[in-house]
């Protein structure tokens, strides 16, 4: 059996197949939760780790700048972790992921802040965040592999599409403790005390996450190639640079999209709401909950759309729909439509490209090469991405409220175009099958 090719698997779901999606699911949203916490909390956060006198904009840039390097930090650390899931399993890296995220969001939850130790307070946050974005570089890659490779070929598409609404509960676990905390507390008790609470919730959160990935089982797929030790490869990320350079533009341009209607409505907007558009901070938050409520239903409607019409079509659906959610959004924010909630839901619905993406993605790398070659590209285009957007949109709305419609509207644009390519080609080729080709017991494929 090649290493480009996957044991032949089940037709359905088994119990066992939904307990680790469960399992990987659940682990991910309470790291995700981990990760994101920080931006809920970026108006408080740049108020109490700089300086006083500095005005209120250039704090928020700097806090945003912070949470920007957890981002660029994804790169190495996803790499080097991949590695090793791609050498030593994909399950040692899948619990060595939430423990280094648990770890610093327990200690941001205890540091001194600027009042206590001056300078030093957004330098080690800065530390703390990029050991943060090292982990997650690990994790969603992993998580994509792990499940992937647990599951039935034909249900891949809708396997990866709950994990990702599992994942995408961290932003709602977050929103609604931001929301929790603007109801019980003052402005000003936040400020002083009460932002530590999801931190050190999150630290709490973390661990029992590691507990949780204790119960998983390693993926048929790592197992069937770590009985052939002759068939691997000492470094990974090298053979996908040399192997399969076709692969990494699109796996760039996916990760783009994806990253467009995560950033621009579970991390700019809910920051916008309050600043641009005057909402109070647990109206804004409350409002963010709802679009992720609807981002988790569409996360898993993409999924299954991608099973049924395949995972490149699926793809330049969601890439056409979802600047058009997001730009229904604005308009009502713009022009004061009654609803907003509505338009906030109807938004994170239109976002499914987020459940359509991993499909995509694992069937681009072979077995192999598989977490390697999604962790080299989805990390160095999201920290490129996700580092540079939320800066760029904070930046730019105060010339023109439109800048995030028009942000997604070129992403979504690129992904079609994308989609359209790789289907062609795949039709060229004289398949219209997304994923990697099976194979059979008896070896044929």
């Amino acid at each position: 059996m090649s290493i480009n090719a996957e044991p032949f698997p089940a037709p359905r779901l088994s119990r066992a197949d939904y307990r680790t999606l469960g399992l990987a699911a659940l682990g991910g949203s309470l790291e995700i939760y981990d990760f994101i916490v920080f931006a809920f909390f970026a108006t408080t956060l740049s108020q109490v780790f700089f300086p006083p006198h500095t005005p209120d904009w250039l704090r928020l840039v700097q806090t945003f700048g912070i949470f920007a390097a957890g981002y660029l930090a994804r790169p190495l650390g996803g790499i080097v972790m991949a590695h090793y899931a791609d050498r030593g399993g994909r399950k040692k890296m899948f619990g060595l992921s939430i423990l280094m995220m648990a770890v610093p969001c327990l200690a941001i939850g205890v540091m001194p802040t600027y009042r206590g130790i001056g300078a030093a307070a957004p330098l080690l946050l800065l530390a703390l965040r990029i050991v943060q974005g090292a982990a997650v570089g690990g994790e969603v890659p992993g998580a994509w592999v792990f499940v992937a490779e647990h599951a039935p070929l034909a249900r891949r598409g809708t396997v990866l599409g709950i994990l990702q609404a599992g994942l995408t509960l961290g932003y709602l676990l977050g929103a609604l403790t931001a929301a929790w905390l603007a109801r019980v507390f003052t402005p000003a008790e936040i400020v002083d005390y009460a932002w530590r609470i999801p931190f050190l919730l999150g630290g709490v959160f973390g661990m029992l996450g590691v507990w949780l990935r204790r119960w998983l089982s390693e993926t048929p797929v790592f197992t069937a190639l770590h009985a052939r030790r002759r068939d691997a490869m000492p470094y990974p990320v090298l053979a996908v640079l040399r192997d399969h350079r076709a692969a990494l533009l699109p796996a760039v341009i996916l990760t783009g999209v994806l990253t467009a209607a995560v950033v621009t409505l579970v991390v700019v907007t809910p920051t916008l709401l309050q600043q641009r558009f005057g909402m109070s901070a647990s109206r804004a938050f409350g409002m963010s909950g709802i679009a992720i409520v609807f981002l988790n239903i569409g996360c898993v409607l993409g999924g299954r759309v991608g099973d049924r019409i395949g995972a490149w079509r699926a793809v330049a659906l969601y890439s056409a729909l979802m600047p058009l959610g997001i730009g229904v959004l604005y308009a009502s924010l713009i022009h004061h439509w009654p609803w907003p909630g509505a338009a906030y839901a109807l938004a994170g619905l239109s976002c499914g490209i987020v459940g359509v993406v991993p499909a995509a993605m694992v069937g681009l790398f072979p077995p192999a090469l598989r977490v390697s070659g999604i962790s080299l590209t989805y990390n160095t285009a999201y920290a490129v991405w996700a580092s540079t957007t939320p800066l760029l949109l904070i930046a730019l709305t105060p010339w023109s409220a439109w800048s995030g419609v028009a942000y997604c509207a070129a992403m979504g644009a690129l992904g079609c175009l994308t989609a359209c390519i790789a289907s062609a080609a795949r039709r060229h080729a004289g398949s219209a099958d997304d994923a990697v080709p099976a194979v059979r017991p008896n070896g044929s494929a």
